[in-house]
């Protein structure tokens, strides 16, 4: 296996605190999910955004094989849950749309992408996550 990519992130104060690159050229406020803080970002929405970039460009490979053009909006929930007061657990719910493709030839293209994705391959067998197509 070939290393194509390293990050580094370095988090301070957990929930309630920042998370940074090395050389500071990325920084984040953090906050716990459901509290408002101003510019802060907590971490299910990181997960939600690195999950359907990561996504849509593994879809973007399956359309490219089939010599798909249509453009392609992937949107992934994260949902955070109790499963007792001391173990908590995420689940991911991706929908998908390709424009000029049905539901079932856009499902398909989802299902193959899911597959391909490191996310998707990273949280298999360990969370539960459902692919939708939807029409826009």
């Amino acid at each position: 296996m070939k290393k194509m990519y390293s990050t580094k992130m370095i988090n301070t104060g957990g929930r309630s605190g920042e998370v940074h690159s090395p050389d500071h050229s990325f920084e984040l406020a953090i906050a716990a999910p459901g509290r408002r803080v101003a510019d802060a970002t907590n971490p299910e929405q990181l997960f939600a955004a690195g999950f359907s970039a990561c996504f849509n460009s593994a879809l973007e490979l399956i359309k490219n094989q089939k010599n798909i053009s249509g453009a392609s909006t992937i949107s992934a929930q994260v949902s955070l849950y109790a499963e007792n007061e001391m173990s908590f657990v995420l689940g991911v719910e991706i929908e998908g749309h390709v424009e000029g493709l049905s539901l079932e030839e856009t499902q398909e293209l989802l299902e193959a992408a899911h597959k391909v994705c490191p996310y998707s391959k990273a949280t298999a067998g360990n969370i539960e996550v459902t692919l939708t197509a939807v029409n826009s």
